[in-house]
């Protein structure tokens, strides 16, 4: 049992508590302490991925308490890729907040970024539901200190929304939570699959309206339609910073409908095998049209920004409905591609707004705004990331997804979806770029930047995400290797189980 299992943990669950007792008013400190925290977790996550990839589960029994019982860490492939993915966000999202001074809007950022950190983890690598739970709440409540931090009015509106459809959200996960544990009597996933293969034929109305539930929330938290409906207002009311953050935390949902499916209701569930996966696919499809088109129908940036989330979410859980191996490590190579495409897209659209003074965000022509030159290389890049077009990794990424689904039941209807919302997606970015710098070239009229912008450090955070993206592309060969290892361990029956209950 390796201690730095518990790392990605316990870091953030002492660095939080640590920073608002002692570090509240001294921000230099807490800067320095939240960007080490950054990078020491980059390397935890380089470190358990490198133990992850033989092919071991391995497995931390908090207390020493036992499965199924204790409360159980687990370690694989894909929780290894989920702490290097969270990692690499949260550096360059703390960097920016540093350089632009986001941080210095409140007091408490800093333990609030480490909580995000610590439930986000958390839920990537907890074994059980109960314990999913908390994470889930941990997640509510510093994404929602997140989202206000700097005030105001919009702001806070919409964070009302976000908390009350997340509070009926952790409602319906006791509800689904009771349900299966009182058809199964335990809440460990791994125990919980095999006691669904060995349940009676009476008790699977039970754990089918238990399992359904619990997709449902995990669906909500993925912002799958039509349970999509908070993520546009939230998303584009907080500021730019904390949404590119949060384009990890749509991820968790899709993460826990993988692993929950996989594990609860996999090949060994006998007449409940893949039970969630018709409902699926319909719901992935319906998520990547109606994404794409509020991306054409946007009239402000980040509205924009915001939509895009939606429409990968609905490419993203397309390619897991199908449930193969192949078609799921297509999935995986297409979920970093798109949770840092996003969070460029967010921060790109925040240098605009800051240099476009009383025009914002609104999608219309305005005066000629310092930098607009740069800025629209980033933003046309970013574009095309989003987008999925050749060189950067949404276009492999899509490749691979429709590869994998070609034979699948449904699987032309996927084609036809990614393919059409592709198109959809280039005539938005299209017309978006040409307002805000071709027609705005030909505008008479000074324009004053609204905030400060350090033009030079948060643009090269952004080239460094679209660094990343590009490095996702020319490592495409052992990327792939890795995720198709992944894709097969996943679905390798009773591999989790065996791991985390041991032999017998």
């Amino acid at each position: 049992m390796s201690h730095w299992l518990v790392a990605p943990v316990l870091l953030p669950a002492l660095l939080a508590p640590l920073m608002l007792l002692f570090l509240r008013k001294r921000l230099m400190e807490s800067r320095v302490l939240s960007i080490a925290s950054c990078l020491s977790l980059l390397a935890l996550a380089g470190l358990l991925m490198a133990q992850a990839n033989d092919g071991t589960i391995q497995t931390y029994a908090l207390g020493d308490w036992r499965a199924p019982f204790g409360i159980i860490l687990v370690l694989d492939r894909l929780s290894a890729l989920m702490l290097m993915v969270t990692a690499i966000l949260a550096l360059a999202v703390m960097i920016y907040a540093v350089v632009t001074g986001l941080d210095r809007k409140g007091w408490h950022f800093h333990p609030l970024f480490q909580f995000q950190l610590l439930g986000l983890n958390g839920a990537f690598l907890t074994g059980d539901l109960f314990n999913l739970f908390v994470f889930f709440e941990v997640l509510l409540i510093a994404s929602y200190g997140l989202m206000l931090h700097g005030g105001g009015a919009a702001r806070l509106k919409a964070g009302v929304q976000y908390v009350v459809v997340n509070l009926v959200g952790s409602t319906l996960f006791l509800v689904a939570v009771g349900l299966l544990y009182g058809a199964t009597g335990t809440l460990n996933m791994a125990h919980m699959g095999q006691r669904v293969a060995q349940a009676p034929a009476g008790d699977h109305g039970l754990i089918l309206a238990g399992g359904l539930l619990m997709i449902a929330v995990f669906a909500l938290k993925a912002a799958v339609v039509p349970l999509h409906f908070w993520l546009p207002r939230t998303y584009g009311s907080t500021s730019a910073p904390v949404a590119a953050l949060f384009a990890i935390m749509t991820k968790v949902g899709a993460y826990c409908i993988l692993r929950f499916t996989t594990v609860v209701f996999g090949d060994g569930a006998g007449e409940l095998a893949w039970a969630p996966a018709p409902y699926l696919l319909p719901a992935a499809l319906a998520t990547m049209l109606l994404g794409f088109i509020g991306v054409l129908g946007a009239r402000h940036l980040r509205q924009l920004a915001a939509f895009s989330v939606i429409g990968s979410m609905g490419t993203l859980v397309s390619a897991i409905a199908v449930f193969t191996p192949e078609s799921t490590a297509a999935a995986l190579y297409y979920l970093p591609h798109s949770t840092l495409a996003a969070a460029a897209l967010f921060l790109v659209a925040d240098q605009i707004t800051r240099r476009r003074g009383d025009f914002g965000d609104v999608l219309s022509p305005s005066p000629v705004f310092a930098g607009a030159g740069p800025l629209s290389g980033l933003f046309f890049l970013t574009a095309i990331a989003v987008v999925g077009l050749p060189p950067l990794s949404g276009f492999p990424g899509k490749l691979l997804i429709l590869d994998a689904v070609r034979d699948a039941p449904g699987g032309w209807w996927i084609w036809g979806f990614i393919l059409g919302t592709t198109v959809i997606s280039l005539l938005a970015f299209a017309r978006a770029g040409s307002v805000l710098f071709w027609k705005s070239a030909a505008t008479t009229g000074e324009i004053k930047a609204s905030a400060p912008v350090a033009p030079v450090a948060s643009a090269l955070v952004v080239a460094g995400l679209l660094a990343s993206l590009a490095a996702l592309t020319l490592a495409g060969g052992p990327v792939s290797a890795y995720l198709n290892a992944t894709g097969e361990q996943i679905y390798e029956a009773g591999a989790y189980g065996g791991a985390v209950l041991g032999p017998g």
